[in-house]
């Protein structure tokens, strides 16, 4: 079974775990390196990853990558577009070390690994079978500040470089230009689906309200 996995520019990174979430049905999990065994992640996941450079702006995820369903090794994508076609395939087609032979003549599993989790980024865990937007359109994600309630910011950014943050924006944006309907985008080529980060603290967790009412 495959996944998907992103990166993204900053100083400080998250923590290793060791862990990363499953994703319902689609039983999508990756376990990560451990500090103390050292042990290689398993599965086969698609991941994005950040470097921290300032903690005022949103991060914008830079390296994409792909776990081998082989040998379990983790393979740098080489463009965004080349990233979101294999994470919208990775369920019927699991990424091997020898499709990227594609941008990489020569890939195999005997090459060593081109990308760990160290440290030094943070990573998130993609969803799988997120579409690819539509030609022209671009599906942009921002890593928010660490110890935000929420983890990033999912944006679609239209051919005339107007910034859509919903499916209601996808949805009326489409109704008032027509032309794209006609050819032949739907809101179905749309996700607002947020990755998950690997560093369980990451996101600060609101407390849970009391069932209480104070009299």
């Amino acid at each position: 079974m495959s996944q998907s996995c992103f990166g993204n520019e900053s100083n400080n990174v998250m923590e290793e775990e060791n862990v990363a979430p499953s994703f319902g049905d689609t039983n999508i999990q990756a376990v990560q390196p451990s500090p103390e065994s050292g042990s290689l992640s398993m599965g086969n996941d698609t991941f994005q990853s950040v470097r921290r450079k300032s903690r005022t702006k949103p991060l914008t995820v830079d390296v994409y990558t792909v776990q081998c369903n082989c040998c379990y090794k983790w393979r740098l994508i080489p463009s965004l577009q080349k990233y979101e076609e294999i994470r919208e395939q990775i369920i019927e087609n699991p990424f091997m070390c020898k499709s990227a032979c594609e941008w990489e003549p020569g890939m195999s599993c005997d090459v060593p690994e081109t990308i760990s989790q160290d440290g030094t980024r943070i990573w998130a865990l993609d969803k799988p079978k997120i579409p690819r937007p539509p030609p022209k359109w671009t599906r942009l994600v921002q890593i928010r500040e660490e110890g935000c309630s929420q983890f990033s910011d999912v944006y679609y950014i239209t051919p005339y470089g107007q910034t859509l943050r919903s499916s209601v924006e996808i949805q009326k944006y489409l109704e008032n230009h027509p032309k794209f309907v006609l050819e032949g985008v739907t809101p179905s080529q749309f996700s607002f689906q947020m990755p998950t980060p690997l560093e369980e603290n990451y996101v600060r967790k609101r407390p849970a309200q009391s069932s209480k009412r104070k009299r």
